[in-house]
């Protein structure tokens, strides 16, 4: 499976942080702070994406959308998932088309 080796990093380097002191990683904060706060600040980076894709150059576009990242990096540390997992379920929705897959969906 293919993907972005960067992705695998930072959440390793995520993953390493988990145990930090909260005062010094704000990594470490975060994911004590629990998955509610964490889903929070995905929301809001997302939200700061789509304000940027539609008002920002293309630098400040790229900026919020690697804040993005990183914060659903977080995210799925604190859920013990991997991009992986994600890389897997995009390649296996790769296998047919868009509307053929999300009526699957509908029917689990």
């Amino acid at each position: 499976m293919a993907h972005i080796k960067i992705l695998d990093d930072l959440l390793e380097t995520i993953q390493k942080r988990k145990n930090d002191d909260p005062e010094l990683s704000y990594t470490a904060k975060l994911l004590k702070k629990g998955t509610s706060k964490i889903a929070k600040k995905v929301g809001e980076e997302a939200t700061e994406v789509v304000i940027a894709s539609l008002v920002e150059d293309k630098d400040d576009f790229v900026g919020e959308v690697a804040d993005l990242m990183y914060h659903l990096s977080v995210l799925l540390a604190d859920k013990n998932t991997t991009w992986t997992d994600i890389a897997n379920k995009l390649e296996s929705r790769m296998a047919m088309s868009g509307l053929e897959e999300k009526a699957a969906r509908k029917m689990s």
